[in-house]
Order: structure tokens, then C-alpha cells, then sequence
């Protein structure tokens, strides 16, 4: 469908003057071409040199389009975007002046775009003539180079290896958690996951950087970067790597014991070597559990003096508390200036008896613990019992005896059974399924250390499960701490056929 139009610059003249076309003698307006506009248009096409077909190339892999020499752009069918594209490859628009574009519907499936063009030019010094016409885009498939690495052997350019040598995966539940919530995967054309932690697959350098930048804010850790010389082009000097970047976290986990260097619990202002990880953020946060005197340890700070843990979650033993006694300040022995110590604590003399013995030992142990504000009697409480353990650490061996406590309490106990929870926490999905399993012990002690600690699930979005619906008798101890739903986000799903999230 072609139309033209004869548009005058000069001034507008009256209905009573005409005059006779100068090829076919049909009387018409003057006009400074003095012919009319089928005359015009048999002479003259300023559109001759713009081409009626083009094609574009488009990836079935991202679902983008080339645009020249080398950038790939998403374009929604019918889009700004698209029609912008579709303009710069039309060479010979530049010649003319462009008044309208638009599409013209066409089958999605029909591999064909058609862009309706309205455009002016001045033929014969002062006549303008305008033309409309239909341009053809044939759209054809061509592999973009990040879906070309996908399909062959080396599809990645940069791989983050992520890894913590623990034999508890909370920290990892965590870290899955804050990525969720940052979006830091999106970036990545593969996630594996591996004996110790997780594999990140990049097709360039530069997005690797940008994980590796996130991990270490995020969590204490340490990297190294390795790269793998794939090929060497002599003629132009140029080389093709693989890079390679190495993260260990620090290797102790929440609600672990340590002992630390004594240089080092000198310079954390002189706590007790013997501590208790009460949380693994961007820095390990170490409470005294004699004292409540914390201090935070960097990633950096850690490597200068590693240690290892000396107990973790899984050798956790229940006590009954069979007395407690508050323990006044000035009795303790953390002096003005020697650290800080945590005002959420309150330190207190406890006797406590294993749940097993209880009834058996009438000789309850004698511990100082930083839960005296949770603990009465009657309560159960885990801790860990140093005086039936054996502990293979060098740091603990250079101890005196004589300060070594039988037992250390951790945290209160609460004997609840919980079958059904009021919330969810979205898992990062490969084809296989979940990167971690979510059916063993470790993942329902990092659901209740969520639950327990409001500061650890800050940085974690927990959704409301409208599948489930809690009632007050489902929850053995109505007092044991929860997520409140002010906390709980609502769940939105835009595509359910939408493998990348899976609950």
C-alpha cells in the first residue's frame, strides 16, 4: 500500500485559480512541480532508496535480537525497543524525513515484522512530497555467542568456587538466603552444587568479580583467583582463559565453641579464650558465655590467626536448670575498657543436671552462663559437656585446667513439636532440583535459629505459606519465640510455570 500526497511551501492561493497538470492536462492546484500528484509520483520515488526488506537476527536461547556490530538487546514484540531496531537497519532513512512508524500485526509464529513508514521529501526545489510504505523484516535465527558457550564443552569464562570446610550446612542455608535476596545469581549461566559448598558458572570475567565482591561482603571469607590458558592466537597476541576464583568462609558455624589463639583474645580486647559463635554474618559474632562481654572478628583478622571449632551443633546436650542465681556486675571480672559486653545478656550462676541423669544425679554441676535472663528452674537448656569430652585442639591444650568449666550452656531449649509453620523460605533451583536438600537436621536447625534470633533473619525474606494454616494448638509452647507475620512477606507469583524459583 503506497500513498503520496504534494505538500506546498509557498503560500496558500485562491479556489479560482488552476491550471493544467503538464503531462496529463487534468486541472489541479499550482504547485511548483506544475503536475499533479499521480504525475509527480510516476517521476520521482523518494523512497527508492530506502530497501523494503531487511532482515533481523534474533536468539532462540535468550530470546534477543543482534544489535550491529555486536550488542544483544531484548525487544518485546510491538516495543519501542524493537521498532528503534528495526529503524537503524533501514540505511536510506537518513535521506528523507521521517513523520510515522508503526507496526502492522503480523502472526508471532509468521517469522515476518512489518513497519508501516510515513516520510516527506522536497522533490523540484520547492514541492514536498509524501510518501507511505510497508517495510518487511524477515527474522532470522542466529545463536548469540553466551548461548553459543552455553551449548559447547567451555560455555563458562569465570567460575566461583564457594566452600566452607564444616560438617554443618547452615551457614550455606544462610548464604543461599542472601543471595536470594540480592539477586546475585541472576548473572549466572550455572550453579552446581559440591562436597563443602556451591560452583558459580559466568560467561565473562567481570560478573564473576561482582559474586566474588558480594561473598566477601557478606560473609567473612577469603579468595584466591587462578586462570587456565585455554588458547593463544600468535598473529594477534590474544589469549583465551578460564578464571578461577577460590572462596573459603571461615569454618565455624552459629552456636559453636571455640578456642582462640591467646594473642588473638588479647587484641579482641581481652576476652576469654573459650567463646561461643553467637552469629555468622559479614563478621563472627563471639560472645563470652561466662562474662556476656562480644566482640566481632573479620574475615581478614581470622586468617591472621586461624582456629578451628571445638564443638558444634550436633554434639549439643540437654540440661534441666535445677537452680539459678543472678550474678551482680560487680562480680564479675571484665573491667572498664577491656571490652564491650552485651546489655541483651545477663550473666548468672546456674546448677544444672543432664536430661538423661535427671532423677539419677543428685549432684548437679555448677557452670556460669550468659542466659540468665531466659533460664529458671525447671527449664531445658543445650550446652555442651566438656568434662566427658575429648578435645584434640592446641590452643585448648595450652589452657589451665583449673579455669576450664565442666559445662557450657548455649542457648534455652524449647521442647516444642512443630509440624506445620505459617512460613516458607524460597530455595535457588536447578535442573536436578534443590542446590541443598531440605529434609535433615541441618535445615531445621537453621529454621529455628531463625525463629530464635531476630537479628540472623534481617537479612533473610521469609514468605507467607497461605497453604497452611497454623492454629494456637499446633505449637506446644505458645512462649517459645516465632516469626511474627509482620515479618512475613506475601508471596507473589507472576508465572507459575517458572522453573527458576522453587519453594
Amino acid at each position: 500500500m503506497e500513498e503520496g500526497t504534494v505538500i506546498l511551501q509557498n503560500e496558500p492561493v485562491s479556489e479560482e485559480r488552476r491550471i493544467l497538470c503538464c503531462q496529463c492536462g487534468c486541472v489541479i492546484a499550482p504547485n511548483p512541480a506544475n503536475m499533479c500528484v499521480a504525475c509527480l509520483r510516476s517521476k520521482v520515488d523518494i523512497t527508492e532508496s530506502i530497501p523494503k526488506q531487511a532482515t533481523l537476527q534474533w536468539c532462540k536461547g535468550c530470546e534477543r535480537y543482534l544489535q550491529p556490530p555486536q550488542d544483544w538487546v531484548h525487544c518485546p514484540l510491538e516495543s519501542r525497543e524493537l521498532l528503534a531496531l528495526c529503524l537503524r537497519k533501514l540505511k536510506g532513512l537518513s535521506r528523507v524525513k521521517l513523520v510515522d512508524a508503526g507496526f502492522i500485526w503480523t502472526e508471532p509464529h509468521s517469522k515476518r515484522i512489518k513497519v508501516k513508514l510515513t516520510v516527506q521529501g522536497e522533490v523540484f526545489g520547492g514541492a514536498v512530497l509524501e510518501q507511505v510504505f510497508v517495510v518487511e523484516f524477515t527474522v532470522v535465527n542466529l545463536f548469540c555467542e553466551d548461548c553459543h558457550r552455553t551449548e559447547a564443552k567451555n560455555f563458562w569464562r569465570a567460575c566461583v568456587q564457594v566452600r566452607q570446610k564444616t560438617d554443618s550446612k547452615k551457614t550455606m542455608y544462610y548464604l543461599e538466603q542472601l543471595i536470594l535476596k540480592h539477586k546475585a545469581h541472576e548473572q549466572t549461566v550455572g550453579i552446581k552444587p559440591m562436597d563443602g559448598g556451591l560452583d558459580f558458572y559466568y560467561a565473562t570475567e567481570v560478573n564473576a568479580r561482582k559474586m566474588v565482591d558480594f561473598l566477601c561482603a557478606v560473609l567473612p571469607c577469603k579468595d584466591q583467583m587462578s586462570k587456565e590458558l585455554i588458547s593463544h592466537d600468535i598473529h594477534s597476541n590474544t589469549y583465551n582463559t578460564k578464571t578461577t576464583y577460590s572462596i573459603e568462609i571461615v569454618p565455624v558455624c552459629k552456636d559453636s565453641i571455640v578456642c582462640l589463639p591467646k594473642s588473638l583474645a588479647h587484641n579482641l580486647g581481652g576476652i576469654n579464650q573459650l567463646c561461643l559463635v553467637a552469629r555468622v554474618a559479614s563478621s563472627v559474632h563471639l560472645i563470652d558465655p561466662f562474662t556476656a562481654q562480644v566482640a566481632d572478628l573479620t574475615g581478614m583478622v581470622y586468617w591472621r590467626n586461624p582456629f578451628q571449632m571445638i564443638f558444634h551443633s550436633k554434639q549439643l546436650i540437654e540440661f534441666i536448670v535445677m537452680d539459678i542465681e543472678l550474678v551482680r556486675n560487680e562480680d564479675l571480672k571484665v573491667f572498664p575498657g577491656q571490652g564491650r559486653v552485651s546489655h541483651k545478656h545477663v550473666v548468672a550462676d546456674v546448677w544444672v543436671v543432664k536430661a538423661s541423669e535427671l532423677g539419677i544425679n543428685e549432684n548437679p554441676t555448677h557452670v556460669r552462663s550468659h542466659l540468665g535472663h531466659l533460664l529458671k528452674v525447671g527449664d531445658s537448656v543445650l550446652g555442651y559437656n566438656l568434662e566427658d569430652s575429648n578435645i584434640n585442639d592446641p590452643h585448648f591444650d595450652k589452657l589451665n585446667k583449673d579455669y576450664i568449666p565442666d559445662v557450657i550452656l548455649v542457648k534455652k531449649f524449647y521442647p516444642r513439636v512443630i509440624t506445620k509453620r505459617g512460613w516458607k523460605l524460597k530455595h535457588i533451583a536447578e535442573k536436578e532440583g534443590s542446590l541443598f536438600p531440605t529434609d535433615n537436621n541441618d535445615y531445621d536447625e537453621f529454621k529455628v535459629d531463625l525463629e530464635e534470633d531476630v537479628e540472623y533473619r534481617k537479612n533473610v525474606n521469609i514468605y507467607k505459606d497461605k497453604s497452611v494454616v497454623v492454629d494456637a494448638d499446633d505449637i506446644d509452647d505458645p512462649f517459645a519465640p516465632h516469626i511474627t507475620l509482620e515479618e512475613m512477606l506475601d508471596d507473589l507469583h507472576i508465572d507459575q510455570s517458572d522453573p527458576a524459583m522453587e519453594e
